[in-house]
């Protein structure tokens, strides 16, 4: 039987702080493991998926909840979040092009 997946609150964090604790929960996570992320930032929108993108996780579904946005996440099989100088929160992986 699958274990459920997490839901990991992040509502009333403003950016940068959802990616930044995002990236901190997939790290300590296997490989191919799902978490739903749940936000009230509406930068969210544009950051979450840019940070899975850089950081080689799979954005699997978007949804709008009441007030807040949900991802499901699922982890990277060689995800960067162990190397800072590979993603930056709000400049992306270049560390040159704001994103949030």
């Amino acid at each position: 039987m699958a274990k459920p997946t997490s839901v990991y609150d992040l509502k009333g964090l403003n950016c940068p702080l959802p990616v930044l604790k995002a990236k901190k929960r997939l790290a300590a996570m296997r490989p191919g493991s799902r978490l739903w992320l749940e936000t009230t930032d509406p930068l969210a929108v544009i950051d979450i998926p840019a940070f899975c993108t850089d950081a080689g996780h799979r954005l699997v579904e978007t949804a709008a909840v009441s007030g807040a946005h949900r991802f499901l996440v699922e982890r990277g099989e060689q995800s960067l979040d162990h190397d800072p100088e590979k993603w930056n929160p709000v400049f992306g992986k270049d560390r040159g092009s704001p994103i949030g």
